[in-house]
């Protein structure tokens, strides 16, 4: 078992629309897709996020794409024309996804 951040092993895409963000992650391998099929939850996605999505976190599987769709509600202080933040868009989301931490077998990582 190895500890490492989630861009070892996925890329990420996302985007937002009002005040939620849509955060597509995309493992590197199949067998690394049925890996985060079981640990990448919406609710370990919540906890990542919780100091920012004050809603719900729904996820969608895309095994086509070997890729899992997250929407984060409420995640942006009512969106970029409503808020007082400075930078409320969802692009920014997909990459502090990646820096999530999780403990993958070695057998799924790529050899170095």
């Amino acid at each position: 078992m190895a500890h490492v951040k989630l861009f070892d092993i996925a890329v990420a895409r996302s985007g937002d629309k009002g005040d939620g963000s849509n955060v597509g992650i995309r493992a590197r391998t199949p067998e690394l897709y049925r890996f985060l099929e079981q640990n990448l939850t919406a609710e370990r996605v919540k906890a990542h996020f919780h100091a920012i999505c004050k809603g719900r976190v729904d996820r969608y599987e895309v095994p086509n794409l070997l890729a899992l769709n997250f929407i984060l509600h409420d995640s942006l202080g009512g969106g970029g024309t409503e808020t007082f933040k400075t930078d409320a868009q969802g692009k920014v989301h997909g990459p502090a996804l990646l820096h999530m931490e999780m403990d993958v077998p070695d057998a799924l990582l790529p050899a170095k």
